[in-house]
């Protein structure tokens, strides 16, 4: 088993024949999914996604991979694959086409039509290549095939790769639902046949790893869904991804079943569903779906909401709706159903919604306790099934945390495939395949790139640290006129304290300190502005500290004359 070292350095030159497989995300973390591929200097692009922030990100929108390893060669990328439409593998592609908005996307019709969705809010008309399941392209130095997978969103595409390296197959998410609601299977024939032709690198999905036998099929939510709408008096509001199709139309299904009337809510899922029905993926019968608009006229009892913010989000409308900041106000006896599964990291969001969205009186139904949500991804048992139909010489696990990838490592071996041959890499770590063998051979820049408002990257870590300190502990300003020529101090120290649990008038023996050191600071020549600055902190942040345990941010004012 290969393992990544934090001292691995920049990656040779590829040798002639040999391909090299990149990921800029998706390993050690869920989301952020993007792996380029290198091969007689041209660049290949699976993926581009963005991963969603967590509590010690405050203010931050996105997070982006980090292209810039790859920005000075853009002009060798034949295109960008992508594997299917949900925000973990296109939400990055506006941010990659500002920078070369001509870069091909390849993908099906519904990825295509999502992603153009976007682009269009950016103002980029992207150049574009529709394939579809079975099909064979050559997309410049690559030749690409296209097989059927199923997930939660329809139109899903594993891709395998053929160079003079050797044959990759990635297999995007994926899971292997027998009974799927579009009757859509992943493709276990087309993939029985590589592994005949001979797999030498295997990237799989890896998010379910840890969870023994096989998902349960979509299909026994209905019934579910069903006992819920037969016993809600009220409202019923839905949350779900904004990409969740085959979830959707089991709501929608069921709601015509029950003589509901639909409303879709919020930005995202008025858009993409909109797609979805305009393309024949969303079946709505007549009158079924109404604008949200119209529900003041319609009884509690014939009304269904479908809404994002199944994960928290904190401007999503869900959570508005528990904030008491939404147009939809929530009310006792409404029954709210999380239709999604928990994205790690985000439990303590989705949890505190929960408990907003109760504390109104509504009826929340999640996963937890009902089968509201089946997932996307393959388990365990599929995992197993999937190795001894792929046979793979090597095998890289994608798309999952730590534990995952390892969970992943575990269940290779136990199919016959090498420890050797299997490549457990991070983020930024540069796999080569060369003479059949995959090796970790170097490791290139892939942090987090943060979308903060407009800006994109101009956030770092240390502005993340100053954002924590001040949520956590709050700010101090102090602010005082100096003469410049004696140092003696004229006016102040005055102190305000926001956030950080201090009165303003419990600081008198704060000033008392400072002007004691700043009269002795003086008396040894200590003059410059920003050596007084340091001093303020200094002092000041000792007080604070002794005083009330704790540590907020110091900002100290200081004026010449």
């Amino acid at each position: 088993m290969s393992h990544p070292h934090p001292d691995l350095g920049a990656p040779p030159p590829l040798a002639p024949n040999a391909l090299r497989i990149t990921p800029l995300g998706g390993l050690g973390e869920i989301g952020r999914n993007m792996t380029v591929f290198e091969f007689g200097g041209r660049l290949l692009i699976v993926d581009c996604g963005v991963l969603f922030p967590e509590e010690e990100q405050p203010g931050v929108d996105l997070i982006l991979p980090d292209f810039s390893s790859i920005r000075d060669r853009l002009d060798d990328v034949d295109g960008i694959i992508l594997t299917h439409g949900h925000e973990d593998h296109i939400g990055a592609v506006p941010y990659l086409l500002r920078e070369k908005p001509d870069l091909p996307l390849i993908g099906s019709k519904l990825t295509l039509a999502l992603v153009e969705a976007k682009l269009a809010e950016h103002r980029i008309r992207p150049y574009t290549l529709e394939v579809k399941e079975g099909r064979r392209e050559r997309i410049g130095s690559f030749d690409c095939e296209f097989i059927a997978v199923n997930h939660s969103i329809p139109d899903a595409l594993a891709v395998a790769i053929r160079t003079p390296a050797g044959l990759v197959v990635a297999t995007g998410d994926f899971k292997m639902d027998q009974v799927p609601l579009d009757r859509r299977l992943t493709d276990l024939p087309a993939f029985a046949r590589l592994g005949e032709e001979g797999i030498d690198l295997l990237l799989v999905d890896s998010t379910n790893a840890e969870v023994p036998g096989f998902i349960a099929p979509e299909r026994e939510i209905g019934p579910v869904l069903q006992q819920v709408f037969d016993r809600a008096d009220k409202r019923i509001i839905v949350a779900s991804f904004a990409s969740h199709v085959h979830r959707i139309q089991q709501v929608l299904d069921t709601a015509h079943e029950f003589g509901r009337k639909v409303a879709f809510v919020g930005r995202s899922m008025v858009r993409n569903m909109g797609i979805a029905r305009d393309l024949g993926y969303l079946k709505v019968p007549g009158g079924l779906v109404v604008d949200v608009k119209t529900l003041d006229d319609l009884p509690d009892e014939d009304v269904v909401l479908i809404c994002t913010g199944s994960q928290g989000e904190p401007m999503a409308a869900l959570s508005r709706m528990a904030n008491r900041d939404h147009q939809i106000r929530i009310v006792e006896g409404d029954t709210v159903i999380l239709a999604s599964s928990l994205i790690p990291g985000n439990e303590n969001a989705v949890y505190r919604v929960i408990n907003g969205l109760t504390r109104w009186g509504a009826n929340v139904v999640h996963k937890g306790n009902a089968k509201v949500h089946v997932s996307g991804h393959a388990s365990a048992g599929e995992l197993l099934y999937f190795f001894n139909i792929c046979k793979p010489r090597n095998l890289m696990p994608v798309h999952g945390e730590w534990r995952h990838l390892r969970a992943v490592s575990d269940l290779g071996q136990k199919t016959g495939i090498r420890k050797d041959r299997i490549v457990i890499a991070e983020d930024g770590v540069a796999v080569d395949l060369v003479d059949g063998v995959a090796r970790i051979v170097g490791k290139v820049q892939a942090g987090y790139v943060y979308v903060d408002g407009l800006s994109v990257g101009e956030v770092g870590e240390g502005s993340l640290k100053d954002r924590r300190i001040l949520g956590d502990e709050g700010i101090i300003t102090t602010f005082m006129v100096v003469d410049s020529a004696t140092g003696k101090v004229l006016s102040g120290p005055n102190i305000q304290a926001r956030g950080s649990g201090i009165e303003d008038d419990a600081f008198g023996p704060a000033i008392a300190k400072i002007q004691e050191a700043l009269s002795r600071s003086a008396q040894d020549g200590v003059l410059e502005t920003r050596q007084i600055q340091q001093l303020v902190r200094r002092t000041l942040g000792k007080w604070v500290s002794e005083t009330y345990r704790r540590r907020p941010m110091i900002l100290p004012m200081v004026v010449e004359v």
